[in-house]
Parts: C-alpha cells; sequence; structure tokens
C-alpha cells in the first residue's frame, strides 16, 4: 500500500487541490510540505494530534515537513471556528510557547540533519512596509471572495474586526514565503483552513507563475459531531504537567465505543489489516480496542514507560489487578485541616475532583462518591490526618474520576 492509500484508508484526507499530482509527490517523497500552529498556549493539545501523527507519516515516506509556528498570525488570531477575538499575547509569551511546542514536536518528528525544519512567520511578517505589502499583495485577493469564506462568514453577525479580516492574507503570504525560502509545495491544515490554504496556492501561481497544492485533514470529531480533545476540566494536553499520563490514557480508554476504530485508525502506526479485524469486535472487545488505543497513544506522547504505569494503575482501578502506585495522586497539607479533621466536600475540592463544595455536596448526595471502595452518603462526613496515612485513601467520584490522596 502507497503513502497516499494509507492516508486515504485511515480516513485522513479530506480536500485536495489536485489529488493526482499530490499522491506522486507524497508517494515519491517529494513533498515539502507545512502545517502552521498557532502557539496560543505553551502546550500542543489532542487538537494539534491528527496534524503531529500526520507529518511523522510523510516523513517516514521520505517527505520533508515544515513546522510553522505562527508568531507573527498569533498576533492576530485566526477567526476559524472562534465566535469572539482572540486574546493578544505578547511576543515573549509567544516565543515561550514556541520553545515548548518544538519539544513536544521532536517526539514525533527528525528536526536532525535537516529532515524537518521549525520556522516562525514573525521572521518575516513583523517587519513587513504596510503600504508595499497593500501593493504586492493586498492586490491579488478579492474582498468578495474572502467574505464567502466559512472562517469569514461565521464571524460576520457577531462582528469581525478588520484585523482578523487580514488573517487569510497573512496565511497565504506565509505559504507564499515558503515557498520561495524552502521550496515547500504544499500545505496541509484542518478542514475549516480550506479557504485560507487556497488563498496562498493562488497567490503563489499569481506571483510566481507556479503551482503549490494543499490538502486538508479531517476534523477529529466523536460520533455527535464535536472536536474530540476536550473534558470537563478543559483541554487535554500533550504536556504531561497539564494533563498527567495517567489522565491522557484515560481520556482514551473511555471514549465512546462508536469512536474506537476510527481513533485507532487515524491516530495509531498500527497495521491497518490488524485494525480492519478489530472492525468484526464487539461487546467486551471494544474494551480490549479502547486499552489498545489508549497504550499506543500515551506511548506516542510519553513514551512506553510511562504507557505501561497508566494501564497498570488504570488495571488497578477498574480490575483489581496492578499497582495503584501510579494512578494521579494528591497530597493534603496539614492547613487543609481544621482542628485536626477534614469533610468529604473538601477531599474532593482540594483533590480537584469537583470544582467547588457546592458540586462536591451534589456529588455526594446522588451517590457518586466512594471512599477505598465504600460509597460515602454523609456530606458532614469527617477524617483525620490518620486517614490519609501510610498508601493513602483512593476517593472516586462517579465511575470514571479517581484520585489517591495522601498527607
Amino acid at each position: 500500500m502507497t503513502c497516499y492509500d494509507e492516508l486515504v484508508a485511515r480516513g485522513l484526507i479530506a480536500q485536495v487541490t489536485n489529488e493526482e499530482e499530490i499522491k506522486k509527490m507524497v508517494n515519491e517523497g517529494k513533498a515539502t510540505f507545512y502545517i502552521g500552529f498557532d502557539p496560543t498556549a505553551d502546550s500542543l493539545h489532542v487538537g494539534h494530534f491528527m496534524a503531529l501523527c500526520l507529518m511523522k507519516r510523510l516523513q517516514m515516506a521520505g517527505n520533508k515537513p515544515i513546522a510553522l509556528i505562527g508568531g507573527g498570525t498569533g498576533m492576530i488570531g485566526d477567526p476559524s471556528g472562534r465566535s469572539d477575538l482572540r486574546q493578544m499575547m505578547t511576543p515573549e509569551i509567544i516565543q515561550h510557547n514556541c520553545d515548548c511546542f518544538k519539544q513536544q514536536m521532536s517526539k514525533f518528528i527528525d528536526f536532525s540533519d535537516g529532515k524537518a525544519l521549525m520556522v516562525n512567520n514573525a521572521d518575516w511578517l513583523l517587519n513587513l512596509n504596510y503600504v508595499e505589502f497593500l501593493r504586492e499583495v493586498g492586490t491579488c485577493f478579492s474582498v468578495n471572495n474572502m467574505l464567502r469564506a466559512e472562517c469569514y462568514k461565521q464571524r460576520m453577525e457577531k462582528g469581525l474586526s478588520f484585523l482578523e479580516f487580514n488573517y487569510m492574507i497573512m496565511q497565504s503570504y506565509d505559504f507564499y514565503e515558503l515557498f520561495q525560502r524552502y521550496g515547500c509545495n504544499m500545505q496541509f491544515g484542518g478542514d475549516d483552513q480550506w479557504s485560507n490554504m487556497l488563498g496562498g496556492t493562488e497567490l503563489i501561481r499569481r506571483k510566481l507563475g507556479k503551482d503549490a497544492h494543499a490538502m486538508t485533514i479531517t476534523l477529529l470529531l466523536n460520533s455527535e459531531g464535536k472536536k474530540m480533545g476536550k473534558t470537563q476540566s478543559g483541554a487535554v494536553w500533550l504536556d504531561p504537567n497539564k494533563t498527567s499520563p495517567f489522565e491522557f490514557y484515560q481520556y482514551w480508554r473511555n471514549i465512546a465505543d462508536a469512536d474506537v476504530l476510527k481513533c485507532l485508525r487515524m491516530l495509531t502506526f498500527l497495521p491497518i489489516e490488524q485494525i480492519d479485524e478489530m472492525d468484526k469486535w464487539e461487546g467486551s472487545q471494544l474494551n480490549t480496542a479502547k486499552e489498545i488505543l489508549a497504550y499506543e497513544l500515551t506511548k506516542l506522547v510519553h513514551d512506553e514507560a510511562e504507557a505501561n504505569k497508566a494501564q497498570e494503575a488504570a488495571r488497578a482501578l477498574f480490575s483489581g489487578a496492578g499497582s495503584l502506585e501510579n494512578m494521579p495522586s494528591h497530597q493534603l497539607t496539614a492547613d487543609d485541616f481544621t482542628d485536626g479533621a477534614i469533610d468529604i466536600l473538601a477531599v474532593l475540592q482540594k483533590s480537584g475532583l469537583a470544582p467547588s463544595r457546592a458540586e462536591a455536596r451534589r456529588n455526594v448526595e446522588q451517590g457518586g462518591v466512594s471512599i477505598n471502595g465504600e460509597q460515602v452518603k454523609d456530606i458532614k462526613k469527617m477524617f483525620t490526618a490518620e486517614d490519609f496515612g501510610g498508601d493513602g485513601m483512593v476517593v472516586k467520584r462517579g465511575k470514571k474520576n479517581f484520585m489517591k490522596v495522601t498527607l
């Protein structure tokens, strides 16, 4: 199976500008392609997973990835999928986020010996002369066509700032610069970026008289049509300090039955034939498939040792086999106790299992809280420091939220 055929079989490709040409370039390892990443946080998250996996697959086939960090466009903000204006960031924050990104990307992409590049569009965007830019690039864009783009139509009702209106031109100019500087002949991105990507290919054609190509990646949506990678407590991050390997593992272990095979195809590097065999699985076998998915993705992001620890901790919690040593834990301090005691609501809130005492109270009253396997129904239940000695107590909220609480 060729590289391009595998991308199709895994359901990764949404739209392409010229399928035959792109197929030829990708299969022959002649694509120098880029994917953009806005440095809006100091960690990548599950929403970036698809792009990172695609970059890895294409590099394995001999193609050259360019990770473009939006240090310049990040000072404007992409309006795609937004109903409000993005928060403006300082250059210092953007640079810090860029540094964090490269460290995480290196787990997926080999940057050694020029096999891949990481560049920052601030290098060319921040020094542009406004009048010259309008004359050279602005004349290549039709306002009528831009307003028909889906990314702008979504914002028109609430108000689209002129700052954001420039985003498509900035992204198109990125492709134009990368084409000239590094021979970048292809852009990949999420399906919601199609209009911006076409703007880049058109700018290259009009200014340089040459062909460049674009391909969009299928967005990672669950069976309900919602973007994956969000939990009740927020995004699922790739940084272990923001989302622990155990929490990362549990996110994938708990996805819906309808999503597990799709995620195995799109995100893991297991042979497609092996995943096709899992199509026949049903009932309890789907739980095995989820374990495989969670293990493979945790290994990819955090390494094999962390994947083994997360899997062992999960099995200890849910099946009684394995060690509790690696499950997420919270350490109480003496300041958390009043007159030598702490109530169940405070335990839930301070451990992060409940966002507030009010929510903790509801959880207890609804019978959703247990400690060391025993249900707690009394909202006034008190504990002393001695109760948290030794290995501590395993506190459970709902079916899937656990925390080992120690002192």
